[in-house]
């Protein structure tokens, strides 16, 4: 799935030093407490050595104090300058990098971003031919959503069970008007939050005729978001797992298809004469450096250990100082960070990708907003 780093441009824009520190948050039961709480004392330590200002160490220490109360295991992330943390996000599940603990010139937010992918919003809809609750709920920040209680009308809500004649047609064309006009307000409800949250999945749970009449009266624009789940979430603990891995598993398919995508427009664009795609480090800074990348598709692992320049303004990342178009030089950072910090203040969106899946063996490429210019003689490209 892409991120969107534009969320992240603002901070950027300040200046540093940054101490960034990703790390385990659990408290630790009655065996673990102390060396939880040694933890603070060893982030201070490592940024110390680095070079980091006193008030930074402070502001630190006390932003990465175990989370208490919360369940195990989770994870921390914190961005700390001129003695603020401007980030600390508390991060459900384990550790998904190697802990990271720096002193540098700009904010690395590849850790962060690797543990939360993306603010994916979701729809989860339980509906009944009476009423229904709507969740709305982002990928990673489990209970973080709101909760919408739609109350339809009971009135002739249920066919008579037998009979004939006329009383017995108009009983039922009044249920059929009630199940319809319920399911018209749920489906203005559901349209209501997916056009406020960007939702781009909407998972139908519950009565079965009540799903099909809401899916029937969504917007056109919203009915390709949506997935049934045939199985209707019970009170109990298994019922209810099984329910949410059913929402996970549809998560998941979904992440899986949107990737799918990006990596079939990259592969039309392989052979193109004038490519809306940039591949390889050189290419795709120079993409950045013109504000041209679309989404940036990166294999940080492997490039973990090359360096780019961090610039203070635009073209705000370069290969080597005569890149730089006079913007200050605020020192080498590894190239993912800079990457990412440059499609960040160019609005650019990102697809961390694993070995293997870009073409050529490359493992940075881009999608552009237009495509590369044709090859002048000398092979340059205009």
């Amino acid at each position: 799935m892409t991120e969107h780093l534009h969320k992240f441009a603002d901070l950027y824009r300040k200046p540093g030093p940054w101490c960034v520190v990703y790390v385990d948050a659990g408290a630790g039961g009655a065996q673990g407490a102390e060396a939880a709480e040694a933890r603070r004392g060893d982030v201070r330590a490592a940024l110390a050595r680095q070079g980091a200002a006193a008030a930074d160490l402070e502001a630190m220490e006390t932003a990465v104090e175990p989370a208490r109360g919360l369940p195990a295991p989770i994870s921390r992330f914190v961005l700390v300058r001129q003695g603020t943390a401007e980030l600390n996000e508390l991060l459900p599940g384990p550790l998904v990098a190697p802990p990271h603990i720096s002193v540098g010139p700009v904010p690395d937010l590849l850790p962060l971003l690797k543990h939360r992918p993306e603010e994916f919003p979701y729809v989860v809809a339980e509906v009944t031919r009476e009423d229904a609750e709507i969740r709305l709920e982002y990928v990673g920040r489990p209970g973080s959503g709101t909760v919408a209680d739609v109350e339809g009308s009971s009135e002739d809500i249920s066919k008579l069970p037998g009979g004939e004649g006329w009383a017995q047609d108009k009983q039922q064309r009044r249920t059929e008007e009630t199940w319809r006009r319920n399911a018209d307000e749920v489906a203005g409800q559901i349209d209501r939050i997916v056009d406020s949250s960007g939702a781009r999945l909407i998972a139908l749970a519950g009565d079965v005729r009540a799903r099909g009449l809401v899916q029937d009266q969504l917007a056109e624009a919203h009915k390709p978001l949506v997935s049934m789940i045939d199985s209707e979430p019970r009170p109990e603990d298994s019922h209810q797992q099984m329910f949410e891995d059913k929402v996970q598993e549809l998560i998941a398919l979904q992440w899986a298809a949107e990737q799918a995508q990006v990596l079939d427009r990259l592969a039309l664009q392989e052979g193109q004469a004038n490519p809306e795609s940039a591949t390889g480090v050189g290419a795709v800074v120079t993409a950045l450096q013109q504000a041209q990348v679309e989404v940036l598709i990166l294999n940080d692992s492997a490039l973990a250990d090359r360096q780019l320049l961090a610039l203070g303004a635009e073209p705000w990342v370069a290969t080597a100082e005569e890149q730089t178009l006079g913007a200050e030089v605020l020192g080498q950072v590894p190239l993912p960070a800079a990457m990412l910090r440059a499609g960040a203040l160019t609005d650019a969106s990102l697809l961390l990708v694993p070995d293997g899946v870009l073409p050529g063996g490359v493992d940075v490429a881009a999608l552009l907003r237009w495509p590369v210019g044709p090859e002048a003689p000398g092979g340059t490209t205009v």
